[in-house]
């Protein structure tokens, strides 16, 4: 093993006679052996010092061989247990191995056949011991890359309040928002509040992906279900078991995903493309969308059977143009980021840039102001990020014509209505919630007539 120069055994056995001299054998072959005799003072001393390996005699009064093999892999799955017996039948020894045994092995047995068998049980066990120490690491690589979600405005603060209520609990949550408003940052955020945080966490947009290799990607294929699939593969879903499972812009999903998707969430179980028998999933999901999913049913986009299953726990994320106050605290947070994966010392915003980001409206939300940083950063050689180094949109912005200078002759109420929500819209500066109270009309609302809007223009 990677920290240990002896495999350390344990040897259960009624037979004082039978200890010693498996005692005395395994001390020469590089092993560190330690004997108790019968099972219940076996169970007492793997409870107590759990070794590497266990070989246990199967008949003992009382606490048999197969008591010490459960017992084993409740206290360590892991732990190779080999079993003895005198009387083996291919029965029973298939029944031990289904149980989790490493190996059954037939008294009597020669030295060099025992021996043999516990060299193969040491490294399979240095092997899985590696492999979560190297996942292990991998994890702590990946939460030292994790993003804290950062921002002080009143609608960012609910946001998070809110994920850290839902993040212990095994909810399905959908996270609604803009496009760059910090989605899958959240869906990391509650993943590691979690108690599935040292499980994977898994990351797909499905409208990155033609259909088809979606499916195969989410939940695997078997050999010969299409053309190019020379083998089974396992899907994201099923590779992703004891962890999270973020899938963003769900509302982009065909209808026959939407389909398999419900069943992930029904039955906990997905059925791989070209499969008969449905492979079990241990995942949580957590979904995000930028599009009014209400507004998706209605057109028949979406099923309303799949919302209700995902929208158990719903956060709306706001767009950064109704937090300004967080915009300076976000500007901060990234150009140390930025600083350090560039090796430079932190540069330091003027007022005038300042101003110009508490102005500018940023469609693009977080991500853009991150990008616009990035782009600053470049084109600064001093200490201090001037305005011209800003991107031309951020510090020089073309205020949208929302309505025609030439309107339309006998325009429909429609129109009317339209016109009049973009141009309070403008008026106050791309504020929704403040648009919405000077409308008199619901958030809700305007985020409907808005989506609609967009949908018509495309």
């Amino acid at each position: 093993m990677s920290e240990m120069r002896e495999p350390r055994v344990l040897i259960i056995d009624d037979e004082s006679a039978i200890l010693d001299t498996l005692r005395i054998l395994l001390k020469k072959r590089g092993f560190a052996p330690t004997t108790a005799q019968g099972g219940k003072v076996g169970l007492e001393a793997l409870k107590a010092s759990p070794p590497d390996i266990v070989l246990t005699d199967i008949r003992m009064p009382g606490v048999s061989g197969t008591d010490i093999l459960e017992a084993a892999r409740k206290l360590d799955p892991e732990m190779p247990v080999v079993l003895m017996t005198a009387q083996a039948t291919l029965q029973s020894a298939m029944q031990a191995v289904n149980e989790g045994a490493f190996y059954y092995i037939q008294k009597p047995f020669s030295n060099d056949e025992l021996v043999a068998i516990l060299q193969r049980a040491a490294e399979q066990r240095s092997l899985k011991t590696e492999n979560r120490e190297l996942k292990r690491e991998i994890r702590q690589r990946d939460r030292s890359r994790f993003i804290e979600p950062i921002g002080s405005s009143k609608g960012f603060l609910d946001v998070l309040n809110l994920a850290r209520q839902v993040a212990p609990t095994e909810s399905t949550v959908l996270i609604l928002g803009e496009s760059g408003t910090g989605k899958e940052v959240i869906a990391r955020f509650i993943h590691e509040l979690s108690q599935r945080s040292d499980g994977p966490f898994f990351s797909i947009n499905c409208a990155a992906l033609p259909e088809s290799l979606l499916e195969s990607e989410l939940f695997g294929h078997v050999k010969g279900s299409f053309t190019g699939a020379d083998r089974n593969k396992e899907g994201l879903f099923m590779a992703a078991r004891g962890g999270t499972f973020f899938l963003d812009e769900i509302a982009e999903t065909q209808p026959s995903t939407q389909v398999k998707l419900l069943r992930v969430l029904q039955e906990r179980e997905a059925l791989p493309v070209g499969g008969t028998e449905p492979v079990p999933v241990d995942v949580r999901i957590i979904a995000a969308t930028n599009k009014d999913l209400d507004h998706e049913i209605r057109r028949g986009n979406f099923r309303s059977d799949l919302y209700y299953r995902l929208n158990v726990i719903s956060l709306h994320l706001p767009p950064l143009r109704e937090r300004p106050e967080d915009i300076p605290i976000l500007a901060e947070a990234f150009l140390r980021r930025l600083a350090e994966q560039r090796g430079e010392p932190v540069k330091r915003l003027s007022a005038d840039v300042l101003d110009a980001a508490n102005v500018y409206p940023w469609p693009g939300n977080v991500r853009e102001l991150e990008n616009a940083l990035e782009h600053a950063i470049v084109l600064s050689p001093r200490d201090e990020i001037e305005l011209p180094a800003l991107p031309e949109r951020v510090r020089a912005p073309k205020p949208e014509q929302f309505v025609s200078d030439r309107p339309m002759t006998n325009p429909t109420l429609d129109a009317i209505e339209r016109a009049y929500i973009m141009w309070v819209l403008q008026s106050e500066g791309g504020n929704k919630s403040r648009a919405a109270e000077v409308l008199g009309i619901d958030p809700s609302t305007l985020y409907r007539k808005l989506a609609r809007y967009e949908t018509e223009n495309t």
